[in-house]
């Protein structure tokens, strides 16, 4: 029997990167953090072209390099699970481009795919809708040569290899969407993140960027397709808090991407006004991040911070780590602190505060208070510094955030007191009853934050003052009041 979703911390991980594959990954779990991870976030694992398994060949394949599935129905039975959905593309290596590539208009997929010269007016975007378009390269499409020797532009959004679905107008394409989710709804999935959802929707003369309503028929569609398997879904959109609230208002998950870079605004400034405000209206039903695979998100906040605070926050990262100025130039764009040219911070949580264990310990505990279910990125469970040895390797700039641990080197990181205390918190977390009751946020002064949770007569509290690095946690057992011994 496969595990809903429960209010137990998740860890996010590549398959291939807590160990080799997924028996390593289960050995490491099963020896290391029983009772302390409840969910599972298995980035992609299924065969694909690009970017890190983002770029999908099929959904209905296990990459072999990781192992199959029967070992992902072993992870559902012990967590949820939660798979990625690329909603937005597909791979170009999949059966369905190439076949659309070989037949073009006679291919059943002839309408799969987006054609620019059928979606504008005048097969290309005029200046000014090209200048309001949402956009992650500067040309969102590639020229594609078929195989009678005509050459279309297809609408890509991501890499070159990462071709645009036409979910909205072509049945087949919903037809796809549809088989494959079931496929995945009956294959241990508790929850299914939908990559890129808010790219999904394009409209002439929008940004095409969370295209309203058109969003809303998309998210609806996908949630009665999963409905009678019991799994939920979680857009995954990088943007303003808006967007949160506005899926908070129609009851589905979202994720807290503002946390991370208001923690650390608090660290900088030594006060938690914005930290504190950010938490008395954020979604409840929300999963909190630090880190991710892609990086500290900038815009996410904008609007909790005043824009100039937020700017000094970011260049403040940069400037305590000097070397990941090397990274962004990568992007061939220069770094400006005048304006949110900066979509995501490439930077470890941990190399972000400076590697301060102290900051990063409440950092945890911070989140771990905040409402909602914690995600702990692999990278975070390590306290992992910068890579830029895999980074000068590969020439992917994510992949300062990305390490790759053998068993060996998980041994000696397991022995870090840092990674040690982070433990001792994710088994707090998990087990204590309080965190299934009431969430407070209680009167403090300008440098400090004071949550308590409440559930009947059991209790916890954290008190964490950001100037002076102090934090405590107390808590209720059988009735006697005891304080959590996090660092030892």
């Amino acid at each position: 029997m496969q595990q809903k979703v429960a209010n137990k911390i998740m860890l996010i991980t590549y398959p291939d990167s807590i160990g080799k594959d997924f028996h390593e990954l289960d050995y490491f779990l099963t020896r290391y953090y029983e009772g302390a991870i409840g969910g599972l976030h298995i980035l992609p694992f299924f065969p694909s072209s690009a970017d890190r398994g983002f770029s999908p060949i099929t959904y209905k394949e296990v990459d072999s390099a990781f192992g199959d599935w029967k070992d992902i129905m072993n992870f559902a039975q012990k967590y949820y699970l939660m798979y990625d959905y690329m909603i937005n593309h597909i791979s170009d290596e999949s059966e369905v481009f190439k076949d659309f590539v070989k037949n073009k208009d006679k291919s059943k997929y002839w309408d799969f795919f987006i054609k620019y010269k059928d979606f504008w007016k005048n097969g290309n975007p005029t200046k000014e809708e090209d200048a309001i378009l949402y956009k992650r390269k500067e040309h969102p499409y590639v020229d594609v040569r078929f195989e009678d020797g005509s050459v279309e532009r297809i609408w890509s959004t991501f890499s070159d290899h990462q071709m645009d679905i036409n979910i909205q107008r072509s049945e087949v394409a919903k037809d796809f969407m549809k088989e494959n989710l079931s496929f995945l709804g009956q294959h241990g999935a508790a929850l299914i993140r939908l990559d890129a959802f808010a790219y999904a929707t394009k409209k002439a003369g929008t940004d095409c960027f969370f295209v309203e309503p058109d969003v809303w028929d998309l998210i609806d569609e996908c949630r009665k397709f999963l409905a009678p398997y019991g799994v939920e879904v979680l857009p995954e959109i990088h943007e303003n808090y808006f967007i949160q609230k506005k899926l908070e208002e129609r009851g589905y998950w979202t994720y807290d991407f503002q946390l991370p870079m208001l923690i650390i605004n608090a660290f900088f400034t030594g006060r938690t006004m914005y930290l504190k405000n950010w938490m008395t209206f954020c979604p409840r039903k929300q999963f909190t991040t630090l880190d991710t695979h892609d990086g500290i998100g900038v815009v996410d906040v904008r609007y909790l911070l005043p824009d100039d605070e937020l700017l000094k926050t970011k260049q403040h990262v940069f400037e305590i780590n000097p070397n990941i100025t090397e990274v962004y130039a990568k992007t061939n764009r220069a770094i400006t602190f005048s304006s949110f040219d900066t979509y995501q911070i490439n930077c470890t949580y941990f190399s972000a505060l400076g590697e301060d264990e102290r900051k990063y310990l409440i950092s945890r505990a911070v989140q771990f208070f905040a409402p909602g279910i914690p995600q702990v990125y692999y990278c975070g469970l390590f306290a992992s510094r910068n890579d830029f040895d895999l980074f000068h390797k590969t020439g992917e700039p994510r992949n300062v955030n990305r390490h790759y641990y053998s068993l060996d080197d998980i041994e000696k990181e397991m022995e870090r007191p840092v990674v040690k205390a982070l433990k001792r918190l994710m088994l707090f977390r998990n087990n204590h009853p309080s965190f299934n009751g009431t969430f407070a946020l209680l009167a403090s002064d300008e440098h400090s934050v004071r949550i308590r949770w409440q559930n009947g007569v059991e209790y916890s509290e954290l008190y964490a003052n950001f100037k002076s690095l102090e934090y405590r946690i107390i808590y209720s057992d059988n009735a006697e009041e005891k304080v959590l011994e996090v660092e030892e």
